[in-house]
């Protein structure tokens, strides 16, 4: 699949770092280096718009060595990038580490996972067909 994107950043697209990558990894656009202090959140351009065909998103979602080694993660994981929006993307980071981190132009901050959707009609219904495991929920497996 061909998806347009426009780069103003002088990055290079994201890009899957492994044949087996899902996740394209995506890059901070920075005039200067953004330190984050614990608990501390921010949003960090990327310089990328993209058109998505409908049908899609884009999903953006941590980097699992960013959040082991420096405690950093993204909030509204897994974040949405509906096939109609246009604007920048933008990347919501949060310091979850009990030091303050730096966060430097071009450094890979996230990952972009191109998954397809269907939209829904809801059906009005009184009942519901009932399953094995019916209402249980939240742990009713146990933990071993």
């Amino acid at each position: 699949m061909n998806v347009k994107v426009i780069n103003n950043s002088p990055h290079p697209l994201p890009s899957y770092e492994t044949t087996g990558s899902a996740g394209l990894d995506v890059r901070a656009w920075l005039p200067e280096t953004i330190e984050l202090k614990p608990l501390e959140r921010k949003l960090v351009p990327t310089g990328l718009f993209i058109e998505l065909p409908a049908g899609f998103e884009a999903q953006i979602r941590p980097r699992s060595g960013l959040a082991v080694k420096k405690g950093l993660t993204l909030l509204n994981t897994p974040g949405t990038i509906d096939s109609d929006y246009r604007g920048e993307i933008k990347i919501i980071m949060v310091n979850v580490s009990d030091v303050p981190q730096i966060i430097e132009n071009g450094e890979r901050i996230a990952q972009m996972i191109i998954s397809r959707y269907e939209q829904i009609t809801w059906q009005l219904s009184t009942e519901l067909e009932s399953t094995d495991r019916g209402a249980g929920g939240f742990g009713h497996t146990g933990v071993k």
